[in-house]
């Protein structure tokens, strides 16, 4: 959980600041990941341009770069389906081992990371991860390293979709300042799938669930779900002054959540909530058994976004807008993060320039700069980021290959 503190109100982070904090990629390898059977891509701190045609393979590159930290990266696919599958291979063929590998710059010195699907005859269907070469027991030492945030465009109907989405949103961002969140997270929601299937299964048997098993898992929903819940809210809280200033010509906006047990976070200790949670879950036994759900907990939350300029609900402005409001979110945290943390997150900005006027574009570009973070950023037309100079790294991006891009050509 978040130490509590007094957030002061971010101000724009200039370049001499935040270098110091800077994270970038220096070199990237791949095996066997998606399309790409072997790439190796040697880098500067610099914002990387990736462009080609739709298909070309960029979006899997900035997908690559995402499971360097804890998750289940920017498409949030399974270990299994990042695998490369070729020409003739059966559909029932397992799955090949793929690995991402890279060395990072960061200020605090550079160092290796190494993670993929591991082989049969090590850990059958695990995610491995490396530090330097050494093992680590779990993604959350990925996260005490390095961090990223990303925009996609699947990401456009956030506001409009289930509430699911909003809240893997907010956790990506939790993620962000607290490696340890994801683990809580996972903690929680394995504590649940097993009290539903005790209950469903007592409930078709006609007999009691194991009081003393029950009791155990909903002891450690309980202890990770309000942790959970308490993470989620006090990022919110040190982020909204970031947000509501807004980033240049980008919406202001003020994040809240909407579920039970942030309501009671906000109205009393967590002690006290810990103890509401367990008589609750209690309470909903037989209704959880019949329905096969569970009624209360931090997975029934969601996350609303306010756009100040216009006093709406983000669901009920335009498609722009809303577009508009994810990016200001987005660089609100980095911005609070380089403050905080002192560290300067990874931006993956998938086909985003594109969809921006002129001056929000310019603005996303000077905030990118002014933060001095290495964003990797996908286009279909090169043009879209010359404004960027020499002050990004461009490649073309065809069937899986790479090739520096004659910049010489491109014009604004």
């Amino acid at each position: 959980m978040f130490r509590p503190g007094t957030l002061a109100i971010p101000q724009p982070v200039h370049v001499e600041a935040a270098t110091a904090g800077r994270c970038a990629v220096r070199r990237l390898r791949l095996t066997d990941f998606r399309g790409y059977a072997q790439l190796s891509l040697d880098l500067d701190a610099r914002p990387v341009v990736l462009t080609g045609e739709n298909g070309a393979g960029k979006t899997n590159l900035l997908e690559a770069v995402s499971f360097l930290v804890p998750g289940r990266g920017l498409r949030g696919a399974r270990l299994t389906e990042v695998s490369r599958r070729a020409p003739g291979d059966a559909v029932d063929a397992r799955p090949r081992p793929w690995a991402v590998a890279a060395s990072v710059e960061a200020g605090d010195g550079p160092f290796d990371i190494g993670t993929g699907l591991a082989p049969d005859s090590t850990a059958p269907g695990r995610r491995v991860v490396r530090l330097d070469g050494a093992p680590q027991r779990g993604q959350a030492a990925l996260g005490e390293r390095l961090s990223a945030l990303w925009l996609t465009p699947d990401m456009e109907r956030l506001f409009t979709d289930g509430a699911g989405a909003r809240r893997r949103f907010l956790d990506r961002l939790v993620f962000a300042f607290d490696p340890a969140h994801s683990g809580r997270l996972k903690g929680y929601e394995n504590a649940m799938r097993d009290r539903a299937r005790l209950l469903k299964r007592a409930d078709g048997d006609g007999r009691p669930p194991d009081a003393a098993w029950l009791s155990a898992l909903e002891a450690t929903m309980v202890e990770r779900g309000v942790a959970v819940a308490a993470a989620r809210v006090e990022l919110v809280h040190r982020l909204n002054p970031a947000c509501v200033l807004g980033v240049g010509p980008f919406p202001a906006a003020e994040l809240s959540i909407d579920g039970e047990i942030d309501g009671w976070l906000a109205a009393m200790p967590a002690v006290e909530a810990e103890d509401r949670y367990r008589a609750r879950l209690a309470e909903t036994r037989a209704r959880d058994a019949e329905s096969g759900t569970t009624a209360c907990g931090p997975h029934r939350g969601d996350l609303k976004v306010l756009h100040l300029g216009r006093n709406a609900d983000a669901a009920q402005c335009s498609t722009g807008e809303q577009k508009a409001l994810l990016i200001a979110i987005v660089l609100a945290n980095a911005r609070l993060q380089t403050l905080e943390a002192g560290r300067v997150p990874l931006l993956l900005l998938d086909e985003v320039a594109a969809h921006l006027d002129k001056v929000r574009r310019d603005a996303l570009f000077d905030e990118i700069a002014a933060l001095g973070a290495q964003a990797w950023l996908t286009g279909t037309d090169a043009a879209t980021f010359a404004p960027l100079g020499h002050d990004a790294q461009f490649f073309t991006v065809a069937a899986a290959t790479l090739h520096p891009t004659d910049q010489s050509r491109l014009t604004a």
